[in-house]
């Protein structure tokens, strides 16, 4: 790929920290000729851990010509430092794999962001455990996978899970409102690759009919929360979250159009801003470049 002065890449880095990183970054940047768009840092004081995200173009005759020229131009930086890091075209776009069962919210507003434009991911394939949303789907164009689930076959459906996973070479599986808990086998397989969204009545409301049961509390917040997905049922490290409040005129059914509406906003962020290289792991936490 030639780089040229028209193209931007972004380069991500974690590491533990030390005095003279940001220095080496932005000093190597500016001697082979790179001009920074737009750069971020964070210094975690409690971990010990330093997190960058840099966007960045050519501004000269010294920027590299290649891709692969420039990440060995780097790699110096990247060796003295034992930087986790990773340097990608903005314009690589992340595949995705979507897991999904009956409700269509999250999954048609991620189709619709993704066919218009607004969403930098290639979809690869859409998996479901049920037959209705094939026809959404296919109406996008995009490949349906029904694989049944029930207790005797959960083993036999994460493998064909997993194999599709792998044969798309999908780099995300997103669980769009997938009603089924993950093995943990295989969420250790998918781990920091697998983003879930939920309602953020939880731990108080768990299991079934969650908006009737907080309706009758009287909450007063409706919320939804996207994270990476762990063997620890809903506590993986949090990407995003969101609330809007409720009063007492609320019913169920409109507690359940807010929670829907929010879902959606919650996980097409959490999406988006993973898709542009924005988060990063931090033990059971996340730091977000916003």
């Amino acid at each position: 790929m030639s780089s040229g002065k028209d193209h931007t890449f972004i380069l991500t880095l974690s590491c533990q920290d030390r005095v003279g990183i940001v220095a080496a970054v932005s000093g190597h940047l500016a001697d082979i000729d790179g001009f920074i768009l737009d750069s971020q840092q964070y210094a975690d004081l409690e971990s010990g851990r330093f997190f960058m995200r840099v966007e960045f173009k050519g501004a000269g005759e010294l920027f590299p010509d290649t891709l692969q020229e420039l990440r060995s131009g780097f790699f110096p930086v990247g060796e003295r430092f034992e930087l986790d890091w990773e340097l990608l075209p903005s314009t690589s776009r992340p595949r995705l794999l979507i897991a999904v069962s009956k409700g269509s919210h999250c999954l048609n507003d991620l189709l619709h962001r993704w066919q218009t434009g607004n969403l930098p991911v290639d979809v690869v394939g859409i998996i479901s455990n049920h037959p209705d949303l094939r026809d959404l789907t296919e109406w996008h164009g995009i490949q349906y996978h029904h694989l049944p689930v029930g207790p005797e076959s959960k083993e036999e459906q994460e493998a064909k899970l997993l194999s599709l996973f792998t044969r798309s070479e999908a780099d995300y599986l997103v669980l769009a409102r997938y009603m089924q808990v993950l093995s943990e086998n295989l969420a250790q397989r998918l781990a920091g690759r697998c983003i879930n969204i939920h309602h953020s009545f939880l731990p108080s409301f768990k299991g079934a009919r969650p908006y009737r049961r907080a309706h009758e509390r009287g909450v007063k917040l409706i919320g939804a929360t996207a994270h990476f997905v762990t063997s620890d049922l809903d506590e993986g490290p949090i990407i995003e979250q969101d609330v809007e409040r409720v009063d007492h005129r609320a019913t169920e059914a409109d507690l359940i159009r807010i929670g829907r509406d929010i879902e959606a906003r919650v996980l097409a962020r959490a999406v988006r801003w993973t898709a542009e290289r924005r988060v990063f792991l931090n033990g059971i936490r996340t730091v977000v470049f916003r």
